[in-house]
């Protein structure tokens, strides 16, 4: 098989990856006003299709160099050309894994980690990056929790008694829709900078494309599985992230959207799902306790995954590169 013919083959799994990952990032991003009726299902696709792109386009290859290069070099991927494959393989297994389970699985942490499978094989590995990726994968979804419990816990009333000074019930409803429209649009943007490199940091890696070419095709990629598949996700799921309140979730988008910017410009790919999923729990934790969270079934289960999912990303790329090289 030709180069040319492997290369749009990457390049064709990477567009493939983007499109779901900008589905499935539409329920992070819209739900909250798509289930509260702020915006209808055809609004609300079309701005999260025209922010990640945005995202993309203007901050994307911060991170994008990261996954491309700065883990492991990128002589490897340019002399083993299957290791592409073999990166954007988990990557996939691991999105179908977390659509089939309903949980919130981080696809930053199966690229990361099979990008650190691959290095650990090859012993070339930058162990200084991994480190510092960690401590912001520890980072992001702790403060996103402290700042949604200290909201939750003791703004949240204080911020309602507010709103019901402002007029009339329309009125308030009225801030209340254009609020959570520029929160959900934020996080799509959010997104956007950083979540773009988990489909193209391999075939950027490989010199198939450039850090802001790649940019552009995990924009559009991510566009176009929000516009075709996102209104399902929002269907699936926008009652429940409106369980939480409207309120509530502009914090929770806001937040997120501003630690995933930040970790952007400092070129560091962290989780959408895990920082958003954290304030949420944070706010159950403020709303009904610490015990009663820790005893839901849906949390124990993220949890597990969280923990064991980036070991079983590492372990299943180190033994594909050692069987197929």
């Amino acid at each position: 098989m030709g180069e040319s013919l492997l290369s749009l083959i990457a390049v064709l799994i990477s567009i493939f990856l983007a499109m779901n990952i900008g589905a499935s990032n539409s329920a992070a991003e819209m739900a909250a006003a798509y289930g509260a009726g702020v915006r209808t299902k055809r609004q609300a696709v079309i701005l999260i299709a025209i922010f990640a792109l945005l995202g993309a386009v203007i901050k994307g290859d911060e991170v994008i160099k990261t996954l491309g290069k700065g883990l492991i070099p990128e002589e490897i991927f340019i002399q083993s050309f299957a290791t592409v494959f073999i990166i954007l393989l988990v990557t996939t297994i691991f999105i179908l894994f977390a659509n089939i389970l309903r949980t919130p699985i981080a696809t930053t942490h199966a690229i990361v980690c099979s990008l650190i499978g691959v290095g650990l094989y090859y012993g070339q590995l930058n162990g200084a990056k991994v480190r510092y990726i960690i401590i912001w994968w520890v980072a992001t979804p702790l403060i996103s929790f402290i700042l949604n419990y200290l909201v939750g816990k003791y703004l949240y009333f204080r911020i309602l008694d507010f709103l019901t000074r402002l007029g009339s019930e329309d009125k308030i409803r009225k801030v209340l829709g254009i609020l959570i429209t520029v929160s959900g649009c934020y996080m799509a943007f959010s997104a956007g900078t950083n979540n773009a490199a988990n489909a193209v940091g391999p075939i950027v890696g490989a010199n198939i494309v450039s850090p802001f070419t790649g940019a552009i095709i995990a924009g559009m990629g991510m566009s176009i599985g929000a516009l075709l598949f996102g209104g399902r996700i929002l269907d699936a799921v926008g009652k429940g992230i409106t369980d939480i309140g409207i309120v509530r979730a502009i914090f929770v988008e806001t937040i997120g959207a501003t630690l995933i910017l930040v970790a952007s410009i400092f070129g560091i790919p962290v989780s959408l799902n895990e920082t958003v999923t954290s304030g949420i729990i944070a706010l159950s934790c403020a709303s009904s306790g610490f015990r009663k969270t820790a005893r839901n079934e849906h949390v124990i289960r993220i949890a597990f995954f969280w923990l064991f999912a980036p070991f079983l990303a590492v372990g299943i790329s180190y033994l594909l590169t050692k069987w197929i090289m």
